[in-house]
């Protein structure tokens, strides 16, 4: 398949002539692919995984190119300080492009000395909208292999479960047993393994630590680390006075969204990186101020996702992997809230209506091809 430039390409390239630009994502997402692809950037690649570009970083011997890419230099504990002297001190012209697999906006290691020297982007696999999909089987190709470049051009299920093993095995033994500096690497892989299981329930820290017989404050801190390097991704409850919302109980997804078992977890986890691609290119490239969060209250009304703009609810979105009647509490939140698009979707379902209360009951592609 001929695959266009990734949707973030040219902003990447808008603000590389004003600041310097941090492309933050999961590994094996396509950064380096869209780094070396930036006009002029090959010549002034470095890899910090690489000893000799390491060396150069570290004796500021920078190649002699317009730009200069920094890819996985958040591994380097000074790494922030040494980018802040780079950028402060570079020739009239020079563009410098940081990629890294880790949330290079909390490891900041002492404050964050590079403020309003960088802006930050969010690389996302690989999207409905992305990739132009318009029919109901390709989507369902894309829940089976993943968004992530490699498996999902493989075209095989068999091949994408095997880069989905592959992958996470390289993450915890690589990337967190590197920046976190977990020394139980067997514990956290079972917690890793544990987590696909919990998708689309509350994620009780509690239970977790429990199961593996380890304690609360290590359970946490592996499920921080696990966010931090984009393995997981963790949503709260909205909270209104409208409703009477539960408050601490947070659900998590994987960007990976192949790993949870059953097809209606797994659609679930893949609507749900679909969203918060869209959010996170909301906030990055458009500066607006969106939340992805989702509904529920005491009474056990609940909506899979809301997408909050400035705290009001602006879309309701509920998850089903075939066509079914709308659920109780869609219908229940969308009175609540009417200023919100409320919409029921399918994986497989056929049915594309709107209610008399005026919630959309359709295909996932109808939706999610709308987005970035």
């Amino acid at each position: 398949m001929d695959l266009r430039p990734r949707a973030l390409g040219s902003h990447v390239l808008e603000d590389l002539e004003r600041r310097m630009v941090f492309v933050a994502g999961p590994r094996q997402v396509g950064k380096t692919t869209l780094a070396k692809n930036v006009p002029g950037a090959l010549p002034g690649y470095l890899n910090w995984d690489v000893r000799s570009d390491r060396d150069r970083i570290l004796r500021e011997e920078l190649p002699a190119s317009d730009v200069w890419v920094f890819d996985e230099i958040h591994k380097y504990r000074q790494w922030r300080n040494y980018l802040k002297g780079v950028y402060d001190s570079r020739p009239a012209g020079q563009r410098i492009l940081v990629t890294g697999s880790g949330r290079l906006d909390l490891y900041r290691f002492g404050g964050d000395s590079l403020q309003g020297r960088y802006s930050m982007m969010r690389l996302h696999p690989f999207s409905v909208a992305e990739l132009g999909l318009r029919s109901r089987d390709e989507v369902l190709d894309l829940i089976r292999l993943g968004g992530f470049p490699e498996p999902w051009l493989s075209g095989t299920e068999r091949q994408a479960r095997r880069w989905s093993r592959n992958h996470r095995s390289r993450l915890i033994e690589e990337e967190v047993a590197t920046l976190e500096g977990v020394r139980d690497l067997g514990q956290l892989e079972l917690m890793m393994l544990s987590l696909p299981e919990r998708v689309a329930s509350p994620l009780s820290i509690n239970a977790l630590s429990e199961d593996l017989r380890i304690s609360h404050k290590t359970a946490s801190g592996w499920l921080d680390a696990a966010e931090r390097l984009y393995a997981i991704f963790r949503l709260a409850p909205f909270g209104s006075p409208v409703i009477r919302a539960v408050r601490k109980q947070q659900k998590h997804y994987h960007l990976d969204w192949t790993l949870p078992p059953g097809d209606g977890p797994r659609f679930e986890n893949f609507v749900a990186c679909h969203l918060l691609k869209w959010v996170h290119w909301r906030q990055d490239i458009e500066g607006d101020d969106l939340e992805l969060r989702y509904l529920r209250d005491r009474d056990g009304h609940e909506v899979d996702f809301v997408v909050t703009d400035r705290g009001e609810p602006r879309l309701l979105v509920e998850c089903k992997w075939s066509d079914a009647r709308v659920e109780r509490g869609l219908r229940y939140f969308s009175r609540r809230f009417p200023q919100a698009a409320a919409w029921q979707i399918s994986a497989t379902g056929q049915k594309d209506y709107q209610t008399a209360e005026g919630i959309r009951v359709a295909p996932a592609v109808a939706l999610l091809s709308n987005w970035v």
